[in-house]
């Protein structure tokens, strides 16, 4: 009798025990999902927007995709950002690359992502020659931008396809972090050939951003911010002159991260002010969270990568 009474007694907690087990699996995943933001908050206007939504910044309100390519349409410059992890940032990236190629088939890409020193292997490239191993070999891809190539495969392949004009906008990566951790009068020669004819670093706004990166930052005393502000100026000051001289009669789409096209401080009104072109930016911000409405012409709220199901 003890032992059945034991017996019972073990099935009671083994059952007890599965049925806590369970129910806490069930809450856990109740509030999991809870957790998964589903909206964006713009600024203090305490308005929400649901993923896959276009924020117009000028009319302060939702526009269709229509609305969107249409005003495009009015630009020669339309640059789209990118938080260079998310996955769903590089496919509206890659929409707007389509949709604009259908009215612009003389379109050009200029990417962040490649610095001019490659752009023999960028028109080998668009023009077909190359397979994706001999380019990405070629490019040093792994060496210079990092990140997992497959984020960009579709955009490129896209490119290559099309016969689309790929342009390398950046500068050789080592430059800024040579100017970082020895200042811009330090650069040897070499270095220097890559270096803007002018190197604008008035912009108030600009220079709090980058203070507040800065700040982030643990240097441990080896990097002085005015060589930090220095390199970041040197680097957007650099893309946005690419940008002018690679712009010719075309209409072309930029790709580079968010940081160096938000509030048009970066590269946008560095290349305007070279081009005198019209242009519009595109901020892609993944859901959750809060945004300011004049950080972008138009703000495209995206799923967040790591909730890709």
């Amino acid at each position: 009798m003890k032992k059945l009474k034991g017996a019972y007694s073990a099935l009671f907690s083994s059952n007890l025990c599965c049925r806590l087990f369970c129910c806490a699996v069930w809450i856990g995943l109740l509030w999991g999902c809870a957790a998964v933001p589903t909206k964006t908050q713009l600024g203090d206007k305490h308005q929400t927007f649901e993923e896959n939504t276009i924020i117009s910044s000028q009319l302060g309100r939702p526009a269709e995709f229509k609305e969107l390519i249409e005003d495009l349409d009015r630009c020669r410059i339309i640059y789209v950002g990118e938080k260079h992890t998310n996955v769903f940032h590089h496919e509206i990236q890659l929409e707007i690359i389509q949709a604009v190629y259908q009215d612009h088939p003389n379109l050009a890409v200029g990417m962040e992502m490649f610095d001019r020193s490659y752009q023999t292997f960028l028109d080998q490239w668009s023009a077909g020659q190359l397979d994706e191993r001999t380019f990405l070999r070629k490019v040093h891809w792994y060496a210079n931008w990092r990140y997992n190539f497959s984020l960009y495969r579709d955009i490129l392949n896209f490119i290559k396809e099309n016969h689309i004009r790929l342009v390398g906008l950046n500068i050789p990566f080592h430059i800024p972090s040579k100017i970082r951790v020895g200042g811009i009068e330090n650069l040897g020669d070499d270095d220097r050939i890559y270096l803007p004819e002018k190197i604008d670093i008035s912009n108030q706004d600009h220079r709090e951003y980058v203070a507040g990166v800065f700040e982030h930052h643990n240097f441990g005393g080896k990097v002085d911010f005015e060589d930090f502000y220095m390199a970041q100026a040197v680097w957007d000051e650099a893309m946005a002159a690419a940008v002018a001289d690679n712009l010719g009669n075309e209409v072309m789409i930029v790709l580079a991260g968010n940081g160096h096209i938000q509030y048009k401080y970066g590269i946008p009104h560095r290349a305007f002010r070279l081009t005198n072109a019209a242009f519009r930016t595109i901020y892609p911000v993944a859901v959750g969270g809060n945004v300011d409405l004049k950080v972008a012409d138009y703000i495209w709220v995206t799923r967040s990568s790591k909730n890709r199901q």
